[in-house]
């Protein structure tokens, strides 16, 4: 059985989360840690858990979903995976960071690239990557169908989706993958998303007033 741990971190109170299994083995997705008591509280987690990160994946590249994955990359010796759609999105984010009063924006350098279809597997776990485009072109989701959740990022909210104003966003290419790879997963499925709290497949098709 897979565990999720949720932390929030970053003035844009972003989801960053540690899955890790019987084995201990872990990964972490979308470190947006920036403050040194936030790295403590993701280190301490691990530490005391025992766990054994072997990876970061991240959903996309936004400034408030990537401003911890060099440190965390650096602290762990692991490889950092992310669509190559959104390479040119974090490398951009130098360029704008200091605007948000980031002024020392660490930019990591990305290991592997990661494809629809792709299983992503540590210690017992398999995570399916499905594309998702419209909040960020190269946008990715993680679902484990063993456990019944998706790790959404930025797509698909508690009552809500996400922006299209941001560069490379299309609502309607959000709004199509929310139809097509969100809502087609089963009802039971949790939703752990970028922002806020977690849905579930299944309360969004009947309540998101997105889709009435």
């Amino acid at each position: 059985m897979t565990t999720v741990q949720t932390f929030t971190f970053n003035p844009f109170q972003e989801n960053t989360y540690v899955l890790y299994d019987e084995t201990g083995e872990a990964v972490i997705i979308d470190p947006g840690c920036v403050e040194k008591d936030e790295y403590e509280e993701l280190y301490g987690f691990i530490e005391k858990n025992g766990l054994k990160p072997v990876a970061i994946i991240n959903t996309h590249a936004h400034i408030d979903h990537v401003l911890g994955v060099a440190a965390v990359k650096r602290k762990y010796n692991i490889p950092f995976a992310l669509h190559q759609i959104d390479e040119p999105y974090l490398r951009a984010v130098k360029t704008y960071a200091s605007n948000y009063g980031f002024y020392q924006f660490d930019e990591p350098e990305i290991d592997r690239y990661l494809t629809e279809g792709e299983i992503v597997k540590f210690g017992t776990t398999e995570l399916e990557v499905i594309f998702v485009p419209g909040h960020a072109p190269g946008h990715v989701a993680f679902v484990s169908h063993a456990d019944h959740f998706v790790i959404g990022g930025d797509v698909l909210f508690y009552m809500s989706i996400g922006r299209s104003d941001l560069p490379g966003g299309n609502h309607e290419i959000l709004i199509n993958s929310i139809r097509t790879k969100m809502f087609t997963l089963p009802d039971d499925y949790k939703v752990y998303a970028g922002h806020m709290h977690a849905t579930t497949i299944g309360f969004e098709k009947k309540n998101n007033p997105f889709f009435k």
